[in-house]
């Protein structure tokens, strides 16, 4: 087992840094993971890049496995595969997925990591908890066979959260961006796609994640009398207005949050955080997925990636980093 591993910190807010830190003696409930990917989450990961993490929210947003406080230095991630080279016979040799930052090994309780099914290659796992997230947004959705549903935002959460509507019968899905370029991805998801002006209306479901004032007033809009506003956004230090008035008491509109924190109510009594990252990686077997992953690099680049990721000079859904040659 090798005494010390290597792992990205933010070191100040803006700028990361490579780091090698200690990597204890493992108990004997723990697992040694070898890392072969990990994924930047562009919203929240460049969000708590840039230093945007409000104060009042310092300790609801703490990762799993973080390590340091915001704003910096903090160790930060939550999209991480890899092999167990350490553990239980059970696990030994098994691709799994943990909550875990970019770090190239690590020891974590065993209880703390998923197996990879066999269907789902190590390269595509990293998606499990974005799409953990868009199970549990659908969860509070609570969407009927035949609804009218836009997903207005085609970013990572969006684009997992039209993936997996993109499944159930009768609906009609359309995923709604100011990007022309993600009809590309909405055709590879299997749902259709339009800019804000032309998203069809009369909607029962509207699931909002841009992360925009202008998206969120698009998504009331978009939506039928009673229907209902999902907010997957997470707007950080900003502030954001939303227009109350007009027809939005009249026309008897809810917007409703929802996070991954939590297990979802509807399901709270029946189903643990276990069962639903077991739900998210048996969907991960369809290759659709792979249409989220949109740029690749190498984990002792990512101090030059982060800043990238973050200005939106690299435009991206989920940026893989890889440890190891690709596994194909």
């Amino acid at each position: 087992m090798p005494r010390a591993a290597c792992a990205f910190w933010l070191s100040v807010s803006g700028q990361g840094e490579i780091r090698t830190v200690p990597l204890p003696e493992p108990r004997d409930d723990e697992v040694v993971v070898r890392t072969l990917y990990s994924g930047v989450s562009r919203g929240t990961e460049t969000l708590v890049f840039r230093g945007g993490v409000p104060e009042s929210q310092h300790a609801v947003m703490r990762a799993p496995f973080q390590e340091g406080d915001f704003p910096a230095p903090v160790k930060y991630g939550y999209l991480n595969v890899g092999v167990v080279e350490q553990g239980p016979s059970a696990l030994l040799g098994r691709t799994v997925f943990c909550l875990y930052p970019h770090q190239t090994h690590y020891a974590v309780p065993a209880s703390a990591v998923t197996p990879v099914p066999d269907s789902v290659p190590a390269s595509r796992a990293v998606l499990a908890g974005t799409v953990e997230t868009a199970v549990n947004a659908l969860w509070d959705a609570a969407p009927l066979v035949g609804d009218r549903i836009a997903v207005v935002g085609a970013g990572m959460v969006g684009c997992s959260v039209a993936a997996v509507l993109a499944r159930f019968p009768g609906v009609r899905v359309q995923l709604v961006d100011a990007d022309p370029a993600r009809a590309a991805t909405a055709e590879a998801l299997g749902v259709d796609f339009a800019l804000p002006p032309d998203a069809l209306g009369d909607c029962d479901l509207v699931v909002h994640a841009s992360a925009s004032e202008a998206g969120l007033t698009r998504s009331l809009e978009l939506l039928a009398p009673e229907g209902t506003v999902i907010e997957l956004s997470w707007y950080g230090d900003r502030q954001v207005s939303l227009p109350l008035g007009e027809a939005f008491h009249s026309r008897r509109l809810v917007v409703r949050s929802s996070q991954v924190g939590a297990v979802s109510p509807a399901r709270r009594a029946r189903r643990t955080f276990a069962d639903r990252l077991a739900i998210a990686l048996d969907l991960l077997a369809d290759p659709a997925f792979d249409a989220l992953i949109t740029g690749e690099s190498a984990f002792e680049d990512l101090p030059r990636v982060m800043p990238r990721l973050a200005s939106g000079d690299l435009p991206a859904l989920c940026h893989r980093i890889r440890y190891t040659p690709a596994d194909g």
